[in-house]
């Protein structure tokens, strides 16, 4: 793979094409004859018709192994080009194309800042999957709280002093910080002092900035974290900017930790990755950092639509944007405007009952709930008509204003507010691997967990292995197992009426 920073093996290179999709569908197209994997061997025939029927046989014969003359077997090969192009796009020193989503970029940034150190500081409201890159690095992680709204069940992003406060507090040497920006609801953080701070304590900055890959790309957009100082950024091009499910990014900035951190990431790379990466994944990023670099005319429209959007729900006397007020919390410095988290108090109903009844009696997917706050989330460079969810919304609120029967936030509140985290007691790889033993919830308060929970959405976990599990924890999780669309990741059953926890 080639630095951004190494010109010389692509001169001239041209930004207007894909080269590893572009030599992937050359190689669709030769008449070849395969005696290897995959076993469909690109064609239509015997067992392989169910799945060209169903997926067409174009979609099969892209369906390349890896290590395939042409495209990524050699030097300076269309693959390393296609990579040069993205590191180049998003301004990295390198990037590594991720076919296991940013789950797999958690991961890797976990591993990698282990060759720092073992301290680290992570913003609470962290993905699960860093914390499985947490247990997997034998990190000690301290934690840094992002501000909270309360009343919506949202949490915001981190002030530069609450970062240095955390770090200071911190038992050991902090050689990285992990936070996450843009949040869940759209609220980008101050990166560029963030990493100020972490760089003033000596230690890597990680920007988990999955919901923004598309930053950057056009003078109205917040800027990448990869350009305002950050070590390792890394980003889901599949949530909105266009790429299939399961594709992602990892950038390392080309910063004072560049040397040390590059070899480790290459070496975490391999021990993430399949060595059977999917084709189509890399194509369908290859794809979006193109038509990233070379649609400024569709994303200008794209964000004409949505100023439309957002002005016709502020102008509503029944619906209101939350990420209006964002900018009154001193942790945030922009939004991110293709996010909309729609207050739908007056509907009468509860955020995550309205989710269910879109998508059961509508057919209409919005991305995660709370109880007041439903979020809406548009492609970059996407212009849909939006007049059929408010449709759907007035629908829900007419039924309520008229007493027809319905499910009532005062009836259906059944979420407690967030709760704070217990104390961790235990380092979490060494709680993940010690003896453990199943304990009904009610027993399981006080004792320590060896599982990482996590409600869903939006997968922020709320026990970490070797975290004291506490009353309010087990009734929030529970709440949210059973609420209509929530899913608690790590449980031991659906309804969390046991837990995994140290044993005695």
């Amino acid at each position: 793979m080639t630095s951004a920073s190494d010109h010389s093996a692509f001169p001239g290179t041209a930004k207007s094409y894909a080269p590893y999709a572009d030599a992937l569908q050359a190689a669709a197209k030769r008449d070849s004859l395969f005696l290897s994997t995959p076993g469909h061997g690109g064609t239509t025939t015997g067992i392989s018709a169910g799945q060209a029927e169903f997926f067409g046989e174009h979609t099969l014969s892209l369906d390349i192994p890896p290590l395939f003359d042409g495209i990524d077997l050699g030097v300076d090969t269309p693959k390393d080009e296609a990579l040069h192009l993205a590191a180049e796009a998003w301004g990295a020193r390198r990037t590594w194309f991720l076919t296991n989503g940013s789950s797999q970029g958690n991961r890797m940034a976990a591993l990698a800042i282990g060759t720092l150190g073992t301290g680290v500081v992570t913003q609470r409201s962290a993905h699960s999957s860093f914390i499985d890159g947490i247990v997997l690095a034998g990190l000690n992680p301290g934690f840094v709280s992002p501000n909270v709204d309360e009343v919506n069940g949202i949490a915001h992003g981190v002030t530069p002093d609450s970062l240095r406060h955390a770090i200071t507090a911190h038992p050991e040497k902090v050689s990285a910080v992990y936070l996450v920006t843009p949040s869940y609801f759209g609220a980008v953080a101050d990166v560029s002092a963030l990493a100020e701070v972490a760089h003033e304590a000596g230690a890597a900055l990680i920007i988990d900035a999955a919901w923004g890959a598309h930053f950057g790309f056009h003078p109205d957009l917040p800027e990448s974290p990869v350009a305002l100082g950050a070590d390792i950024v890394i980003m889901s091009t599949h949530k909105l900017a266009g790429s299939f499910t399961q594709s992602a990014l990892l950038h390392l900035g080309d910063t004072e930790f560049a040397d040390r951190l590059e070899p480790a990431l290459a070496r975490a790379f391999m021990m993430t990755a399949s060595t059977s990466e999917n084709a189509h994944l890399m194509a369908s990023i290859d794809i979006a950092r193109r038509d990233l670099v070379n649609s400024h005319d569709a994303i200008a429209d794209s964000l004409d639509n949505i100023r439309q959007i957002r002005a016709r729900i502020e102008g509503s006397e029944h619906y209101h944007l939350l990420s209006g007020d964002f900018m009154n919390h001193a942790d945030v410095v922009d939004i991110d405007p293709f996010r909309l988290p729609i207050d739908i108090t007056s509907t009468g109903l509860e955020g995550h009952a309205v989710r269910k009844r879109l998508t059961e009696e509508f057919d209409i997917f919005a991305e995660m709930a709370t109880a007041t706050t439903i979020v809406a989330l548009i492609g970059i460079g996407k212009s849909p008509d939006l007049s059929r969810l408010f449709d759907a919304l007035d629908r829900m609120r007419l039924e309520h204003d008229n007493d027809r029967p319905a499910e009532t936030v005062a009836a259906s509140a059944g979420i407690p507010a967030l709760p704070s985290p217990g104390k961790l007691v235990a380092l979490p790889r060494d709680a993940y691997f010690a003896d453990s033993e199943l304990v009904p919830a009610a027993e399981a308060v006080g004792r320590t967990s060896v599982s990482s929970l996590a409600a869903y959405p939006p997968g922020i976990p709320n026990v970490l292995p070797g975290e004291e599990i506490t009353a309010e924890t087990v009734e929030f999780l529970q709440a949210v197992a059973a609420s209509p669309s929530g899913h608690v990741r790590g449980g031991v059953d659906p309804k969390l009426s046991t837990f995994r926890v140290l044993k005695d």
